[in-house]
């Protein structure tokens, strides 16, 4: 039976060598390559064309979600699962957006990473259990998944993370190499979809949000 290969792409060193030593040591999978930026992940997808890419959605340069679209155009027989620890699901929906065949959080088990990467490279999507049972929770309670915190695009995401450690607009833009008015307007577009009245509403919404804004 060949071997499934797999790229592996994490900011984190310990996440890359702890993957690439689970599963080089299960027969049915080897870890061609490893990387820890989006640029390299599809540098490295292009010239060895791997069976399957594990992308971490967080990485320094590009995105992942960015990474993913370059890769499925330079080489679209790699199948792409998307990883983070974000458990939005405005994420997961992201992810597929731009042709990843699947999704899981780094809450998942071994044993659920190894039947979603089966899964997506036998042309089957994936959606790992945690997801899934946030959006039954939603469907159940009502909640619409296009308000509120899942309807915030990949950089609103970004920003609100800088500006829960503390930074300025100004830092946050020499950070994202964007234009001080292009924060603002994001920030503004951020206040607008979690229905806040101002800066200070929106500091205390993060700093009182269970939620993970953090790579």
């Amino acid at each position: 039976m060949e071997k499934i290969t797999i790229l592996i792409a994490d900011d984190h060193t310990l996440v890359r060598e702890t993957w690439s030593y689970i599963f080089n040591s299960d027969a049915r999978f080897s870890v061609v390559a490893e990387s820890g930026t989006g640029e390299e992940a599809v540098d490295k997808a292009k010239s060895l064309r791997p069976n399957i890419v594990i992308m971490d959605i967080n990485l320094p340069g590009i995105n992942g979600i960015e990474a993913t679209q370059q890769i499925r155009k330079y080489s679209p027989g790699t199948k792409i699962l998307g990883v983070s620890l974000h458990t939005q699901p405005t994420y997961a929906r992201k992810m597929i957006q731009k042709g990843a065949m699947g999704y899981v959080t780094k809450n998942s088990s071994r044993e659920e990473m190894f039947k979603a990467i089966l899964e997506i490279q036998s042309g089957k999507k994936y959606i790992c259990d945690e997801i899934k049972n946030i959006l039954s929770e939603q469907v159940i309670s009502g909640d619409d998944p296009q308000t509120g915190l899942n309807s915030l695009s990949q950089r609103e995401i970004e920003i609100i993370a800088y500006i829960k450690k503390g930074n300025s607009s100004k830092e946050i833009a020499d950070a994202l190499n964007i234009s001080v008015k292009t924060v603002e307007v994001h920030r503004y577009n951020v206040l607008k979809k979690l229905n806040l009245k101002n800066a200070a509403a929106l500091v205390n919404f993060i700093n009182n949000s269970q939620l993970d804004f953090e790579n």
